[in-house]
């Protein structure tokens, strides 16, 4: 849910590395701060130093739905990068970050001449394909309530650290599914624990 990258960030957080790429720019944003706007054009690519961001879709509805949670490491901006075009999504701040922030044309150059560099772009753009292709398996596949049983179990801190309607709108679900499948767990664990 929280997706991270220790790999890319440990890489490009090196002396050297920052020292030889010396127009990287490293930015501080507060929570709720926008970062990427939908539909907006980005000249940039951002990895994330510090923190934690939602990248989420607002449907035609106005609901939004989550794609994911970014945290230290993460690569964003990437896919406008290579596909040209704007942005497909929104990335917001959940929580005080910090973002190294390339400018497209240094991270062309970037992928150009540091094949590391390329590498680990390349394998974060695999795994973000892989974790959707599970996540979208398991929730067309999945109640609920197993997948809100999940969440609890992989991260148990997550319902503190975040608000309902961001859980509910990863989910894919409203507000008031989401506390009635709570409230239905809570009974369900106080039975059966009777």
């Amino acid at each position: 849910m929280i997706q991270s990258n220790a790999t890319l960030l440990e890489y490009i957080s090196k002396p050297p590395f920052l020292k030889k790429w010396r127009t990287i720019t490293q930015t501080r944003y507060e929570p709720s701060a926008v970062i990427i706007d939908q539909q907006s054009r980005s000249n940039s690519v951002y990895i994330i130093k510090r923190g934690m961001t939602k990248c989420f879709l607002t449907e035609d509805t106005g609901i939004d739905f989550i794609q994911e949670f970014f945290g230290a490491g993460e690569l964003f901006g990437e896919v406008e990068f290579f596909t040209q075009s704007t942005n497909f999504c929104s990335v917001v701040t959940v929580s005080e970050t910090e973002v190294f922030k390339f400018e497209n044309n240094l991270f062309k150059s970037l992928l150009d001449t540091d094949r590391q560099f390329n590498f680990l772009v390349m394998q974060a753009l695999a795994s973000k394909v892989k974790y959707k292709a599970i996540r979208h398996a398991y929730n067309q596949s999945h109640r609920i309530d197993d997948k809100v049983l999940r969440l609890k179990k992989e991260y148990p801190l997550l319902f503190d650290k975040l608000l309902k309607k961001d859980i509910a709108n990863y989910l894919g679900i409203t507000i008031r599914s989401l506390n009635r499948t709570l409230n239905m767990l809570d009974t369900n664990y106080t039975i059966s624990s009777s």
